[in-house]
């Protein structure tokens, strides 16, 4: 349904800083149409002016003014034909994107353990036995108790847990079960934080 003077913002042009609004850069492609340069600098103040009051800063917030006319610069595609204040070479780097960083894609056995955890297996393999060795251990299969118990594996029993250590480490780490304690695991606890993050 077409009805003149009726148009909504996604038919029109994208804005390049959505922040300001389409009135402010309606005032800065008005403001490149002018001829004459004292007027266009009268202009381009006056558009600043209107920014600075769209989004007031305390007036010891440094580099505030600048970031305004690089905002300016940015949203006339640095067309526009004034003196500014500041040398405007800065605002190219506003408009570049980032690289897009690399996701990584680090294959695991069973993701329930998470890769920390099969980076702690890898520790346990080279690592010298002693008293940092033997609290490493307790630390990982409590952790590994607790994350079977969260993601609700089925099996949460001691025996899972120290097989699991043992195929992941080895067969280096064997915990033996008459004499090593886990923490104790609160189930309804554990429940609980699962489903907040749901």
């Amino acid at each position: 349904m077409e009805i003149e003077g009726l148009d909504y913002n996604t038919q029109r042009e994208k804005l390049l800083l959505p922040e300001y609004g389409r009135e402010v850069q309606s005032m800065v492609d008005y403001a490149m149409t002018l001829t004459d340069r004292a007027e266009r600098q009268r202009c381009a103040n006056s558009i600043v002016a209107i920014m600075k009051r769209m989004f007031p800063q305390p007036a010891e917030t440094e580099g505030y003014d600048r970031k305004l006319w690089d905002h300016l610069a940015l949203m006339s595609g640095f067309k526009l034909d004034i003196d500014y204040p500041y040398d405007m070479a800065e605002a190219t780097t506003i408009a570049s994107k980032p690289e897009p960083m690399a996701y990584p894609m680090k294959r695991i056995p069973v993701r329930h353990y998470g890769n920390m955890m099969f980076e702690v297996f890898e520790k346990l393999k080279t690592m010298e036995k002693g008293r940092e060795y033997d609290e490493l251990v307790r630390l990982a299969a409590n952790q590994m108790k607790r994350d079977l118990v969260l993601w609700g594996h089925g099996s949460t029993d001691d025996e899972k847990v120290a097989s699991d250590l043992a195929g992941f480490t080895d067969g280096r780490v064997q915990l033996d079960l008459s004499t090593f304690k886990f923490d104790r695991v609160e189930v309804k606890e554990q429940e609980r934080r699962r489903g907040k993050k749901r």
